[in-house]
């Protein structure tokens, strides 16, 4: 956060100040970060009594240029940032002065008025504003440009905002943002305050970006025990839920009861007592996971078992082509191809024609494509419906352009319905399909799968491709894994690097990574398509990536510096972490400058390349699809990013939806390829160092890929163990080893 701080003039203040509280009140000039999640803010304030601008670094749960704010405090002169106020404490009140109103209206708060319109409506109504909106809407007319459809929007943005000021100031203490409110209005409408007051745990349960962290700050303000039962029950869920964003979907009843301790602070015994009212309550589930006595999220252990009755019925019987003489079909696709099949894919097309259910995995260079093409091209003859699906649009993209046929995401081919928060594909109304081929498996979750299977009809193949030595899913499940570890289904493992790819050096050393080798350097003269570049620290190696993006990479290889380079980070946090290098990036690539919009510790610009960090059903956006700004409307601080040739308009209230992309995490670039992908590693990232990480991020460049940073942190992620333990009952449920 401190990136996005700016040195600043010194106040006229003696040069050193005392470290009394002192108490500072003055007009909002500019909101210079803003973190939605915790409230810390970073202002630049006019206070009485000061000739210059001073930053304020304190927290609020909203703020907003041109709002009168009121902090007690003391002087703090920051080594990077100068002469800062630290607020312990911050008030905000509506403005009151027509500068003052202009600010705030032109801040984003109200939809339908940006910076232009605010100027409009202050010089024909001046500091009564607020009383015409409210009062009078029909002379809003009167404002040259606002017609009948802005005026509606504007009345419509000021009731809202009218009740969520309500809402905010019951919520104002306990750190919850301008976007958590809007959304607590959106789920529970004027009755917010009276269902947050009876149960304010229900706020973890039920509105994104809240946990039960602040739901349980909310409790105690409101004088729930911190022994209370209900504290105990939703402490259950909160720590299994902590779990699965680890992966899991259950744990060891003694892991739960260790992690539930720790996260609640309360009696061990008080914590049986809220698990077995849970069970008796349904909402969790017991059952034996290796031999240990188990809890898991009820709706995570139903869509475990759902998934592996799904796959065995689906195994089950003849495929939908009847016989096909591999003997025959073998040459013949060689022939139609001009590609001569090796024996392990000759032997993978003999099984995959006559399974109803195959698994293909394999890492980059083995074939998979062309043994997936060839299996498409023998039952394409057939007539059969054939449907091609994987996790991320990018992955879709590249399953199309590699066998010519269409392909979309799974969420797209299970069509999303909105309304109803599933998909309008499901048993009753299943996919129209005989063969359904899913790419990049290792990325999808348990309740994804689950999901898909239930749209697949009982006589359908399946046909599961991906690298099972990737990362595993976002979400939690190891599907792939488990599915080819239990045994109970076909599975094709191709290893052989064919000779083409092993000219690339990215595929060797991905292998090489694989097996817990060193990668190998370049040891030629010219270009290759593997770089490691040794940093000294984290400090050189933000310099060093810098100079990559900026300069290097686009010089010696032509690439685009922003489309065609991707930095790809073990972490978000720490200098070498996603989040500051996004700011450098963005520094040197597409410098902020106007029209501008500054929301959620972003600031956005035409030009910016950003990702989408949540489903939304509604755009047909989804997690990790990667976008440009295409264009500002500073009028209502709205933005249009174009995400693959279609454009998607986001108010200012949802942007806390995209984040700058010009480095990501490893994670988030599952099923995605690029260009040129570069990879800072060093021991700063030690809690994240794995195998299957970093080999993940080495197999997602295409052209190029450079290792930037320590050969000790290297070392540690290739030789560590391949991936933490994730705890699921898939396996168990498929081998019949379950119970």
């Amino acid at each position: 956060m401190t990136a996005v701080q700016h040195r600043v003039e010194q106040p006229n203040r003696p040069a050193s100040p005392a470290p009394d509280r002192e108490v500072l009140a003055g007009l909002v000039e500019r909101v210079t970060f803003h973190n939605a999640e915790n409230g810390f803010c970073v202002l630049r304030i006019k206070a009485r009594g000061h000739r210059d601008l001073i930053t304020v670094v304190g927290h609020a749960a909203s703020i907003s240029a041109g709002e009168f704010v009121q902090a007690s405090g003391a002087w703090h002169n920051d080594r990077t940032h100068g002469l800062q106020f630290k607020a312990g404490f911050l008030r905000t009140t509506m403005p009151t002065t027509v500068e003052g109103i202009e600010k705030y209206l032109g801040s984003g708060m109200i939809r339908g008025i940006g910076p232009v319109y605010a100027k409009k409506l202050v010089r024909a109504f001046g500091a009564d504003v607020f009383d015409v909106i409210e009062q009078q809407a029909d002379r809003l007319r009167e404002v040259a440009g606002i017609g009948p459809v802005r005026a509606k929007r504007i009345i419509a943005g000021w009731a809202d905002q009218k009740v969520i000021r309500e809402i905010m100031l019951f919520l104002h203490s306990h750190g919850v943002g301008t976007s958590r409110s809007v959304r607590i209005f959106k789920t529970y409408g004027p009755d917010a305050i009276q269902l947050i007051s009876e149960n304010p745990y229900r706020l973890a349960r039920d509105i994104r970006g809240i946990g039960f962290v602040t739901a349980d700050a909310i409790a105690a303000r409101l004088g729930i025990e911190k022994t209370a039962m209900v504290r105990a029950r939703a402490g259950i869920a909160y720590a299994l839920a902590e779990a699965m964003d680890e992966g899991h979907c259950g744990l060891p009843r003694g892991d739960l009861l260790a992690l539930a301790e720790k996260l609640l602070d309360i009696p061990s015994p008080l914590i049986e007592e809220a698990i077995d009212l849970e069970l008796a309550d349904g909402t969790v589930v017991a059952d034996r996971l290796d031999g240990f006595e188990a809890v898991f999220l009820a709706g995570l252990y139903r869509s475990e078992r759902n998934i592996a009755t799904r796959l065995l019925g689906l195994a089950a019987g003849r495929p939908p082509w009847g016989a096909i003489d591999a003997a025959t079909a073998i040459p013949w696709v060689e022939q139609r191809t001009g590609l001569t099949l090796a024996e392990s894919q000759r032997a993978a097309v003999r099984l995959a024609v006559s399974s109803k259910l195959l698994v293909v995995t394999g890492g980059p260079g083995v074939g998979k494509t062309t043994l997936v093409n060839s299996i498409l091209k023998i039952l394409a003859v057939k007539g059969l419906a054939i449907a091609l699906a994987a996790p991320t649009g990018r992955a879709a993209k590249r399953l199309s352009e590699s066998t010519g046929m269409e392909a979309k995401t799974i969420h797209r081919l299970l069509e999303t319905d909105p309304a109803a928060g599933g998909f309008k594909r499901t048993e009753t109304n299943p996919l129209e399909c005989e063969l359904l081929v899913v790419d990049e498996t290792s990325m999808v979750d348990v309740p994804l799968m689950n999901a898909l299977l239930r749209a697949v009809p009982d006589g359908a193949a399946v046909l599961l491709v991906g690298d099972v030595d990737q990362l595993p899913s976002v979400g939690p499940g190891q599907v792939l894994a488990d599915v080819i570890n239990s045994g109970a289904v076909a599975v094709v493992r191709l290893t052989e690097v064919f000779r083409q790819a092993a000219e690339s050096r990215i595929i060797v050393n991905a292998h090489r990574v694989n097996q817990g080798l060193m990668p190998e350097p370049h040891a030629g003269e010219g270009l290759t398509d593997f770089y490691f570049v040794d940093a000294a620290d984290p400090e050189d190696g933000v310099r060093k990536v810098l100079h990559m993006v900026k300069h290097r990479i686009p010089e010696r290889f032509g690439l685009d510096p922003v489309r065609d380079i991707q930095v790809l980070c073990p972490m978000n946090r720490g200098g070498l972490g996603a989040r500051s290098l996004n700011i450098e990036l963005q520094k040197v690539l597409n410098p902020p400058r106007d029209p501008r919009v500054e929301r959620f510790g972003w600031t956005f610009c035409e030009g910016d390349k950003v990702m989408q960090i949540e489903n939304d059903y509604d755009k047909e956006v989804y997690n990790g699809d990667l976008g440009v700004v295409a264009r500002i409307d500073p009028d209502d601080n709205s933005l249009l990013i174009e995400f693959d040739g279609r454009e998607v308009a986001y108010d200012a209230g949802e942007l806390d939806q995209v984040v700058l992309a010009y480095a990501t995490t490893i994670h988030k670039s599952q099923g995605s390829e690029y260009p040129a992908v570069i990879l800072p590693v060093t021991t700063q990232h030690y809690a994240m160092l794995q195998r299957n990480l970093v080999y993940t991020g080495i197999t997602r460049g295409k052209r190029l890929v450079v290792i930037v940073g320590q050969r000790k942190a290297m070392a540690i992620a290739v030789k560590g163990q391949q991936s933490r333990r994730r705890w699921s009952k898939l396996r168990d449920w498929l081998s019949g080893g379950a119970g």
